[in-house]
């Protein structure tokens, strides 16, 4: 008996739990806001007004990003120094910059049904993805900023998301990545990009404790954070890498010929064993020769056959010489520096040491040298 009226009662609850999430979904079909109060709203009786203090440091944050080309880690150490508060956490960070950049409430649209609850027993929510249906309405409420900024944000944030699963995807495919040193603090460098004052953007790399935490100073739990770490751009690291390359103390010729030989071999040990390639306009070209079958007379059929092969080898010796032609010029630039390439710059460098832009030190994998450059303004 107690087992039915568990079961009747857990019945029930399932039914409730139904007549109540149908419910509030046709309240939100109606525009019925369900949450709370957020950076930039108030949510009042099922509505969304805005509150101009929140909705300035919102428009402040997409100035931040899309004008001034800044970073959400770079965004949120600013709004710390400048005491700005946030709102519902404890202080900013990056992942607080993301959420706002990547809510849609601030163009007007809404978007309900984010989490959703599986279990009727636990109430334990979930994050909706594509478990159930959104429920979506454009130009619902006033907007804080417009769907243009909005639509740009989004697209310099998916750029940047592409580029970063890029680097994952081909673990660290840049030449500098993890090999940039600061000499103050001895942090790693990150890639940065900045805008110059065309409009047009640039590749840098600073860092990290400076990019995350600023000039040097104490937080307000007390710890010595940040760092006066100087960036450097990345044409300027590769054109002492392209400088170092050229002052390497060997043998280039020496390097040269043995890697031309070596490539040599490999590309001669494709060729079919025991094809002998007759110059162009030989009897032996004509006809075969009667070594390739004695005391045979070959006929018409075979001897084009014949030819045609001869053709197709010499076709492929051919091309196989102006590969290696081509890979001779190639490693003559890369050995003397003419030519960059970033898997040769990843495989010799070690660390680059940035200290100060008159003090720059490069070590290379295997070497006891080190070289010392400074970069100009």
């Amino acid at each position: 008996r107690l087992a039915i009226m568990s079961s009747i009662a857990q019945e029930e609850s399932r039914k409730t739990s139904e007549r109540v999430k149908w419910g509030q979904k046709r309240q939100m079909e109606q525009g019925v806001v369900f949450g709370h109060s957020m950076l930039g709203y108030d949510v009042k009786d099922g509505k969304m007004y805005i509150n101009e203090d929140g909705a300035k440091i919102v428009r402040l944050i997409f100035h931040k990003f899309v004008d001034e080309g800044k970073g959400t880690h770079v965004i949120a150490r600013e709004l710390r120094e400048e005491g700005i508060r946030p709102m519902r956490v404890k202080e900013w960070q990056n992942t607080v910059i993301l959420r706002v950049i990547r809510n849609e409430k601030y163009c007007g649209d809404l978007v309900q049904k984010k989490t959703y609850t599986p279990d009727f027993l636990s109430h334990e929510k979930k994050y909706n993805r594509g478990q159930e249906e959104f429920v979506i309405i454009k130009d619902h409420h006033e907007p804080i900023i417009s769907r243009e900024l909005f639509d740009k944000a989004n697209h310099i944030l998916d750029e940047r998301s592409l580029s970063q699963e890029g680097r994952s995807k081909y673990s660290n495919r840049y030449p500098f990545s993890g090999k940039i040193k600061c000499g103050y603090c001895g942090s790693g460098y990150v890639a940065r990009y900045k805008i110059r004052k065309n409009g047009s953007r640039y590749k840098a790399w600073r860092c990290l404790e400076a990019a995350k935490h600023g000039s040097p100073h104490v937080d307000k739990a007390g710890n010595q954070v940040g760092c006066r770490g100087l960036g450097i751009r990345n044409e300027d690291a590769t054109h002492i890498m392209y400088l170092v390359t050229r002052s390497l103390p060997y043998n280039k010729k020496k390097i040269i010929d043995n890697l031309v030989s070596v490539i040599k071999y490999i590309i001669s040990s494709d060729v079919p064993y025991g094809i002998k390639v007759c110059p162009k306009g030989t009897a032996a070209d004509a006809t075969g020769t009667d070594s390739e079958k004695p005391g045979a007379q070959i006929k018409a059929g075979e001897r084009k056959s014949a030819k045609d092969s001869m053709d197709k080898q010499r076709k492929l010796i051919r091309q196989q010489q102006e590969f290696i032609t081509e890979i001779i010029e190639t490693i003559h630039e890369l050995v003397n520096g003419v030519e960059y390439e970033d898997d040769f710059y990843k495989e010799i460098l070690d660390k680059m040491v940035v200290i100060d832009k008159d003090h720059i030190d490069v070590y290379l994998n295997q070497l006891p040298f080190k070289w010392s450059y400074m970069v100009a303004p």
